[in-house]
């Protein structure tokens, strides 16, 4: 099956290679290349899939009825996020543009007002990408490790899900960032078990609890971000060497 797309650059017609069951490789004649998915293979890229959890509030056929089509809208649009951030941690965009759509994709999805994507920088975390914030503010936001429920995580690689986080003893506020009208807070590690790479937060004006659902997406999004980074740092790797080495 053929995929007509046009470049983003130059706007020539890009021709299409398959890759593997769900991805499709874009290229054009000036050297951009990006990803497509097929929809066919959509439950390939999601493993949790299955795993969602949903608990119906109400007894009557006709509300049962309603939270299965919202359930099933729901995994659609998560298969859907998943795919875009698939094709887009594949790409040849710079990472803080992978960062700065994953973020904006993840707050929409799970609706949260803000998103921040955090990254190691040295012996600290620095903001990379954000959605609810001023942009200014990337790369001026600053944490240790073990510093505020951010650091925190990212010590102990493990996530933290608070419904009243400014209640939180480990809560740092960032007066620049007006963040006292935000309540709930879901920080999450990416991290290889290994070592960490970062933190995802979420944050929003509700205290409530992010569901077991919520967080197992976020999970996904935390490794694809991993891979993101890892990627990108082969290639850095790649042409360095290939800096290095004599002209034969």
């Amino acid at each position: 099956m053929q995929i007509a797309a046009r470049c983003r650059k130059c706007g020539k017609v890009m021709s299409s290679q398959r890759i593997d069951n769900y991805r499709v490789k874009m290229t054009c004649s000036c050297g951009f290349s990006d990803f497509r998915t097929q929809t066919e293979k959509v439950k390939t890229v999601n493993p949790f899939y299955h795993k969602a959890n949903f608990t119906p509030y109400v007894e009557s056929e006709k509300g049962k009825m309603v939270l299965t089509m919202q359930r099933a809208n729901r995994e659609h649009m998560e298969i859907i996020s998943l795919e875009e951030i698939s094709m887009l941690v594949s790409s040849d965009f710079e990472l803080s543009e992978v960062l700065h759509m994953v973020a904006t994709k993840l707050a929409v999805q799970l609706h949260a007002s803000v998103c921040n994507i955090y990254l190691m920088e040295g012996e600290e975390l620095v903001l990379k990408a954000t959605y609810g914030y001023e942009q200014e503010k990337i790369g001026m936001i600053r944490l240790k490790i073990g510093e505020g429920i951010t650091g925190t995580v990212a010590k102990e690689m493990q996530p933290i899900n608070l419904s009243r986080a400014s209640q939180d003893p480990r809560y740092k506020v960032f007066p620049e960032l007006n963040e006292e009208k935000y309540n709930s807070m879901l920080s999450f590690p990416i991290t290889d078990k290994k070592d960490v790479y970062g933190v995802i937060n979420l944050q929003t004006t509700s205290m409530r609890s992010f569901p077991e659902d919520e967080i197992y997406f976020v999970s996904i999004i935390a490794n694809l971000i991993l891979s993101a980074i890892k990627l990108r740092q082969k290639v850095a790797s790649a042409k360095n060497g290939e800096k290095k080495s004599p002209i034969s």
